[in-house]
């Protein structure tokens, strides 16, 4: 699978503004400072389509991206402690919002941190998506900050966190691109799942 186009489309503020689409939305959610930017642009192939930042929070919104056979919504990090109350509660009330319009949504890549204990964050965000029945995979990035064993034990410790099999986690490093071909064959089994045709190896 090769992603032949990837560009930005247009950043959403409230839920008057979230895309629908004929082709299906990937939603990518995680706390404050995971990855999802690193995550994002390892699967355009495009250092520079997402903004990497060192501070965390500094995504307040809802990017999409266009991937040619699908969307790609990037959702504003959860748990960043220094902000505001109101600042917090604003963040929840667009990820609620968002994930409320499920026949918007084909699936979602919820990204945890490889090196830590899943967060109450974490934990609550995976439970939603049980709750409310949305597909989802889950991502542990920074997998080349750790040892091979110390990768198997911290999936082991994820799975028991989000009650799921340690096989149903992906773990991928953005910077020596681990876990991408297991992350595209989810996304081709979105698409065919969606009535985009089997994928194999077109370019996207």
């Amino acid at each position: 699978m090769k992603i032949t186009r990837a560009e930005f489309i247009t950043s959403a503020a409230s839920k008057s503004q979230f895309l629908s689409a004929e082709k299906p939305i990937i939603a990518v959610c995680g706390r404050s400072n995971v990855g999802k930017s690193s995550f994002i642009n390892m699967l355009a192939n495009n250092k520079k389509l997402a903004r990497v930042s060192q501070q965390p929070g500094r995504t307040r919104l809802v990017n999409y991206f266009d991937f040619g056979s699908f969307i790609l919504a990037d959702l504003p990090g959860y748990g960043y402690a220094r902000v505001s109350k109101a600042e917090k509660a604003k963040w929840a009330k667009m990820l609620d919002d968002f994930f409320a319009r499920k026949q918007d949504i084909s699936h979602v890549f919820t990204l945890c941190d490889s090196r830590h204990v899943p967060t109450a964050d974490d934990k609550s965000m995976v439970e939603y998506l049980y709750y409310h029945l949305i597909p989802f995979t889950v991502i542990a990035t920074k997998a080349d900050k750790l040892s091979r064993a110390q990768v198997d034990k911290s999936l082991t410790t994820i799975a028991a966190s989000y009650k799921c099999g340690k096989g149903d986690i992906i773990a991928t490093s953005s910077l020596t691109k681990r876990g991408l071909d297991e992350v595209f064959a989810v996304i081709q089994n979105v698409i065919a799942l969606h009535g985009g045709g089997e994928g194999g190896d077109e370019a996207l």
